[in-house]
């Protein structure tokens, strides 16, 4: 009884770390929380950190380089974070400027870090890793368009004038997480699908397409007007300019 009281006191001891306040305690005073990117960019390029004379790296860059350079980033959330904490394990405790994942310019603005060894322990850097891999999208949550289903979105073409965006995907796809993250989340693309289109998502795994559409891989795109008339089809993913380009020509 003893060894379990102990062992669920040592349990919960290391599920309470809290990151956010592992890195107040132990970051903060070096690695700055978010700065907008554009300011960043500023501060390296054009006046090698003079601007803003950071002592290290910032969340919002750590957050972005570790997700990028590190492990699978497309792959499981679970074991790239497995892999992320092994890398700053090692970065933290044999800090060595050959292995940083920042970029040239960042990095030839700061001295090599003092090694963290003994002043912080494996679990608290499992704790504020977390807090580092999730803090880009906490500071800033991933637009996305407005999804509905295509009975509604048949109703609203009718009444708006608008055109339906059907897109089969996968949960298993590759190419559709990553049209995902880097087209369909960006600003300027949300806002013309918003504005002129009605978006309407179909995981192929769950049910078949509206309409007996048929597609050979995901992720396939139908632009369908209210007369359920199918104006234009799409197959495989497509980068942020083309799909800008494809958006505004049902304009012209």
């Amino acid at each position: 009884m003893r060894y379990l009281l102990i062992l669920f006191s040592v349990t919960f001891a290391l599920f309470g770390i809290d990151g956010e306040h592992v890195y107040k305690e132990k970051c903060a005073s070096c690695h700055a929380g978010y700065i907008p990117v554009g300011l960043l960019k500023e501060n390296f390029v054009e006046y090698n950190n003079t601007k803003l004379n950071l002592k290290a790296p910032t969340l919002n860059q750590l957050s972005f380089r570790l997700k990028q350079r590190i492990g699978d980033p497309n792959g499981d959330r679970e074991m790239h974070l497995m892999e992320i904490t092994d890398f700053v394990t090692g970065y933290l405790y044999h800090p060595d400027k050959a292995k940083s994942i920042c970029m040239d310019e960042v990095i030839a603005a700061f001295d090599t870090m003092p090694s963290m060894k003994g002043k912080i322990t494996e679990e608290e850097i499992e704790a504020v890793t977390e807090y580092i891999y999730d803090f880009d999208q906490k500071v800033h949550p991933p637009q996305k368009p407005r999804y509905t289903g295509f009975d509604e979105a048949l109703k609203r073409a009718k009444r708006e004038g608008k055109i339906i965006m059907i897109k089969a995907t996968s949960p298993y796809c590759h190419y559709c997480k990553q049209m995902d993250r880097e087209v369909l989340s960006d600003p300027e693309v949300v806002a013309l699908l918003n504005e002129g289109f009605l978006p309407v998502e179909v995981n192929v795994y769950e049910g078949p397409l509206p309409m007996g559409l048929k597609y050979r891989f995901t992720p396939t795109l139908f632009f369908v007007d209210s007369s359920k008339k199918v104006l234009l089809k799409v197959p495989g993913a497509l980068g942020k300019e083309d799909f800008i380009k494809l958006l505004k020509g049902f304009k012209q």
